[in-house]
């Protein structure tokens, strides 16, 4: 192997993503590569995980720095790709992003900037923090499945306007208010469901919850605030509970989502612990990072600062107590 390839970025390009802004800002990103001197080796993905079968496939080549051209659900795939793969420690690949996805809600969580030019400014600079990551163990087909998550969980509510959104997505619906319209028909036919909540071995919630909210990062759903006081790096899940409400104070403080106040609901709670399970009567629906998944029972575990990810800078100034890594 050529002990200069791991000093090289290797660029995991997803064409669809962002309506197939992959694909036709590519040019444009490549250029802006080049003009900070990033000349990354490239594939396209042609299928789902895919990008995960790159991402093993390019550490496994020698690469420790991979770009994610992609969104949210890209950025989950690879970050599985780390933990397939077994030729390093998951910390020494050095994770990046630019962002053309719809949601993007992960690259808010770390100050990364949509416009291309900033966000591979952010690259060429190479602040780095190393982030948590979470292993999530669930059913589909009644068998035992597991997956990593790099930002944000959703069961119940979340999951069921998840399947609604890749729904319209997959019939070839596209738009930025597609997930808030998802999001509000959701609302006039998802019903509560008995819940029971452990967090680190110990039962929080036993009750009728409309929403279960599992957060490394801050947002999902395309700028949600579920888990606003989230820290990627405090080993701890957040755990925002909603119990059940009805749909006119769904509506009623619809607002409470996307402004950080959710808390100040009275049907809100949080927790937060390094394990988490749920089980429900019926089974319930999960969502991890925008990809909609299995059914309950769910186990979380969170695995200390797993991941090294490329970070804007004033992401790290605000981080007063977290050690810096440059370059």
């Amino acid at each position: 192997m050529d002990a200069s390839i791991s000093t090289k970025w290797f660029a995991i390009v997803n064409p669809v993503a962002g309506s197939g802004k992959g694909l036709a800002d590519w040019p444009l990103i490549s250029r802006l590569l080049r003009d900070q001197h990033i000349t990354p080796e490239y594939v396209f993905t042609e299928h789902k995980y895919h990008a995960t079968e790159l991402a093993v496939e390019a550490v496994r080549n020698g690469f420790r720095k991979i770009i994610v051209v992609g969104g949210d659900g890209t950025i989950h795939e690879v970050v599985n790709g780390l933990f397939i793969q077994q030729e390093v420690p998951t910390t020494e690949v050095l994770l990046s992003v630019i962002a053309v996805g719809t949601g993007n809600d992960w690259i808010r969580m770390f100050g990364i900037p949509r416009k291309y030019s900033e966000a591979i400014r952010a690259i060429a600079e190479g602040y780095s923090f190393l982030q948590d990551v979470g292993r999530l163990s669930y059913y589909q087909a009644s068998y035992p499945q597991s997956r990593y998550m790099a930002n944000v969980a959703g069961v119940g509510f979340d999951a069921y306007v998840n399947r609604r959104y890749n729904h319209l997505k997959e019939e070839g619906r596209r738009g930025k208010w597609l997930y808030l319209w998802s999001t509000l028909k959701a609302v006039l036919k998802y019903s509560s469901t008995g819940v029971k909540i452990y967090v680190d071995d110990t039962l929080v919630v036993n009750d009728l919850v409309y929403s279960a909210t599992i957060g490394i990062g801050k947002y999902n759903g395309g700028g949600m605030l579920q888990t606003p006081d989230a820290i990627a790096d405090d080993g701890l899940f957040d755990l925002t509970v909603i119990r059940k409400m009805s749909r006119l104070s769904v509506l009623a403080h619809f607002k409470v989502l996307f402004n950080g106040k959710i808390y100040q609901l009275e049907t809100t709670s949080l927790n937060r612990g390094r394990k988490i399970r749920i089980e429900s009567s019926p089974e319930i629906a999960v969502e991890v990072d925008g990809e909609a998944l299995g059914y309950s029972p769910f186990e979380f575990e969170i695995i200390d600062r797993a991941v090294r990810v490329v970070v804007a800078h004033r992401f790290l100034e605000e981080q007063t107590e977290t050690p810096v890594s440059h370059p």
